[in-house]
């Protein structure tokens, strides 16, 4: 019971910090799209005119910036749930369904393979342009703040390299978030099915020796009246009956 209720209180804390990265990721990238005029720089490639020095970019698609922030609304709202719904249990000293126990481990892999593919595309995207400021400037942090583009094309990069930064922070600690919860869920899971095994093999052993001990009674007597024998279908009805918390049928 200790060690569930370590697992319950890690979880909780887990979905919370899962939530406030979750908005390290969504809210820079949503800024980032207002200064650049609709634009995202993620996977954006172009050539430096000789002519006016100035960056002559060809735009990469918005999905690689609106992707990542619809996977962090995502986590924002799963991780708010689930903290909350912990927090429930824990004040009411309630257990999990076997049906909430594998919810939580299949969020857990979305929540995982979304994170994971959100930090891809912000990492590599950003190197790519960051490989075309460098061919400019001597770092990729030198370039924000400076013009490169057309004044109609309304871009500002004052603040393009925090941004990206705190986002590729957000998405890899997010990340490393889910994967922790993910394991703290399948323990869960795990000893969940351990205990109902556990359960239903100690009724069936009951059962086995109440039988035992009435054909010993019956022998010592001299009777030829056999014990009586509990069907398999009630048995293990019985058992499951016991593993799930309710009343056997004896």
């Amino acid at each position: 019971m200790a060690l569930s209720n370590i697992i319950l209180l890690s979880q909780i804390v887990g979905n919370v910090f899962a939530a406030i990265l979750s908005f390290c990721i969504h809210v820079p990238l949503a800024n980032h799209s207002q200064a650049f005029g609709g634009h995202c720089l993620l996977f954006t490639t172009g050539v430096w005119r000789e002519d006016n020095g100035l960056f002559e970019a060809a735009w990469a698609s918005r999905f690689y910036c609106n992707f990542p922030i619809v996977c962090a609304v995502f986590l924002t709202l799963i991780s708010c749930f689930q903290a909350y719904r912990l927090t429930q249990l824990a004040i009411k000293h309630e257990e999990q369904s076997f049906l909430s126990l594998f919810l939580g481990v299949f969020f857990g892999i979305i929540n995982c393979v979304l994170t994971l593919c959100s930090a891809i595309i912000i990492t590599l995207g950003f190197i790519v342009w960051c490989s075309n400021m460098t061919q400019r400037f001597p770092s990729c942090e030198i370039a924000a703040g400076q013009n490169i583009t057309k004044e109609e094309e309304h871009v500002n990069t004052s603040y393009f390299y925090i941004e990206m930064g705190t986002s590729q922070f957000g998405a890899w600690g997010s990340f490393a978030t889910c994967v922790g919860l993910l394991v703290m869920a399948l323990l869960k899971l795990i000893n969940d099915h351990q205990m109902r095994n556990i359960k239903v093999s100690m009724y069936l052993e009951r059962q086995r020796l109440m039988n035992e001990d009435a054909f010993r009674d019956s022998a010592a007597e001299g009777t030829s009246t056999p014990p009586m024998q509990t069907p398999s279908r009630d048995i293990f009805r019985n058992a499951n009956n016991a593993a799930t918390g309710g009343v056997p049928n004896d």
